[in-house]
């Protein structure tokens, strides 16, 4: 089974993913044909469910990049769905303590490693070997995004079989009583991110964040990071029809 995410990783070389929020199979393959290592589908804020999210995964079957899909919530049909489907790694939201991370990756991982139930259905079309080979290779990545994660963010990390964290900065401003936003600068929920990274590290396992600008996710990842969201579909098609209608404008 190819994973070009973990084999980034074992290079030594931090992954960009790309993000999906938009519900189409177009646009979808438009991002897949870019450079990214992995590209995720978000089922949770993005207007996108399980019956578009398996075509949007089919027209992208041509990339190279590492299919992930964002559940809405941590809950072991959608996620166990998605993997069936086809997805090679889960980012499931607002992961607070062990025992939550502990269930997230069981529904990830067979048995004796979990408790996922066998029926890969497009994923084993796909995949050569796969029911053996699924638990080595699927992804699973708890995101932290409130100070309650934080406070027990080693507890998290040390959970076994998860392979990583992925930092959401907005959702964890905001319960540290600030405003919503991301690329977050030196202040106190820029210190609980950089906690976060210390207690991946010390797990010896993976740290990822979402970004807005590519600057600002070079800088994470020379603090060790090795992970990171370039935006989203929904920003960037934003953020480059409003700079070229002000073009024209002005």
């Amino acid at each position: 089974m190819k994973n070009r995410l973990r084999e980034t990783w074992s290079s030594g070389k931090p992954a960009l993913n790309g993000w999906l929020g938009i519900p189409s199979t177009f646009s979808a393959e438009i991002m897949s044909k870019q450079d990214f290592d992995s590209i995720t589908i978000d089922l949770q804020h993005g207007l996108t469910d399980y019956s578009i999210a398996v075509p949007m995964m089919q027209a992208m079957s041509a990339s190279d990049a590492t299919m992930l899909c964002r559940v809405p919530w941590l809950e072991a049909g959608i996620i166990m769905k998605l993997l069936d489907a086809g997805a090679m790694g889960i980012i499931c939201p607002m992961i607070n303590s062990r025992k939550e991370a502990e269930e997230f990756v069981g529904a990830t991982r067979y048995s004796p490693d979990g408790y996922r139930s066998s029926g890969p259905v497009r994923a084993n079309l796909i995949y050569p070997d796969y029911h053996n080979q699924a638990n080595d290779q699927i992804i699973s990545m708890a995101m932290i995004e409130t100070k309650e994660a934080v406070s027990n963010a080693e507890e998290i990390c040390a959970t076994p079989g998860l392979t990583g964290i992925y930092v959401g900065p907005s959702d964890l401003a905001i319960s540290m009583g600030e405003g919503p936003g991301l690329d977050r600068k030196p202040g106190k929920v820029y210190d609980a991110i950089q906690h976060v990274l210390a207690m991946a590290k010390k797990a010896g396992i993976r740290a990822g964040l979402h970004c807005m600008e590519p600057s600002y996710i070079k800088e994470m990842y020379s603090s060790g990071f090795e992970f990171a969201s370039l935006s989203n579909d929904v920003r960037l098609l934003t953020q480059i029809v409003s700079s070229q209608v002000a073009a024209v404008r002005s």
